[in-house]
């Protein structure tokens, strides 16, 4: 009797583990297909969270992440905001020269003249919700430069991730932004750590997701071919398109929460593209959706 209850769990474990390398392969060769024939480097990874399964194409390559890293960055201070050096309603005092003209600014579009104290949680929204470049730099010097930010995300254990400029350095110098770098597969492991909640505390976690959740950017990207009201916590960032029709970048990277309630945690970077921005977006609602209904 014991060994034929031995064979079963056999018989039950191989069948089980093919299955599981069956949906692998499937999800790949739809992302493969999705992928080939963009005139773009495109490079994805999707993990399952509760399944830990994750499937990959590309996802050990370096892609700039443009404002990805603002969810990086978010860590960071509320990191410091966990260890009690800050506050989330201890006010910045935001000067009119923090405010740099001719990037994206929603925060220098409502307070134009600056010289405004605003709470800490107020100007971490601007970064991520709103992708505020101003916003981004405040935090930066607060926190004492990138190279600080980057320590922290080390320390985490995370690698193939490298944050050393600002945007700041970036708008000067279009090379910059290939400095600030990391592997899809890499954002994927901070974001499940950050989603077990393993790298801050409840109440500062809580805060980060639900300012994720309200994230105003990317629209059509990772969202863009889901169902209609499906949650998810994300940090696009785009590079816009050169003079000479390239896009350096057009990324998103966040957590998707399924039907069945289960996680999905998904980042997509499209790097060097020849494609319209519509078409850059395209690729990531694409490969987001061949992703959601795997998971199901």
């Amino acid at each position: 009797m014991k060994q034929l209850c031995l064979f079963f769990l056999i018989a039950f474990a191989s069948f089980f583990s093919v299955e599981v390398c069956g949906q692998a392969r499937t999800l790949q060769q739809k992302m493969e297909t999705i992928i080939n024939g963009k005139k773009a480097d495109v490079g994805v990874s999707v993990l399952y969270l509760e399944k830990r399964r994750s499937v990959s194409v590309n996802g050990d390559r370096h892609y700039p992440m443009q404002s990805v890293y603002k969810f990086h960055l978010a860590l960071a201070v509320l990191h410091q905001v966990d260890k009690g050096k800050f506050r989330l309603n201890e006010k910045i005092l935001v000067k009119k020269s923090d405010l740099l003209p001719d990037t994206w600014s929603p925060l220098r579009d409502k307070y134009p003249a600056g010289n405004v104290s605003l709470p800490l949680s107020e100007i971490i929204k601007f970064s991520v919700s709103w992708s505020d470049n101003n916003a981004c730099d405040i935090l930066f010097r607060l926190l004492g430069g990138p190279n600080k930010v980057h320590q922290y995300i080390a320390g985490l254990g995370i690698k193939d991730c490298a944050i050393v400029a600002t945007e700041e350095e970036m708008h000067k110098d279009d090379k910059v932004q290939f400095l600030n770098w990391s592997t899809p597969k890499s954002v994927n492991t901070l974001l499940e750590k950050f989603c077990r909640g393993q790298v801050l505390k409840k109440n500062t976690g809580d805060f980060l997701m639900k300012v994720m959740e309200e994230t105003t950017t990317g629209a059509n990207k990772i969202k863009g071919l889901l169902p209609l009201g499906t949650v998810v916590a994300h940090k696009t960032g785009s590079s816009g398109m050169n003079k000479e029709g390239i896009t350096a970048a057009s990324n998103d990277a966040g957590i998707v929460t399924l039907r069945n309630g289960k996680k999905m945690i998904i980042t997509v970077f499209v790097s060097m593209s020849k494609e319209r921005e519509e078409e850059n977006d395209r690729i990531i609602a694409e490969l987001a959706k061949a992703a959601w209904e795997e998971g199901h």
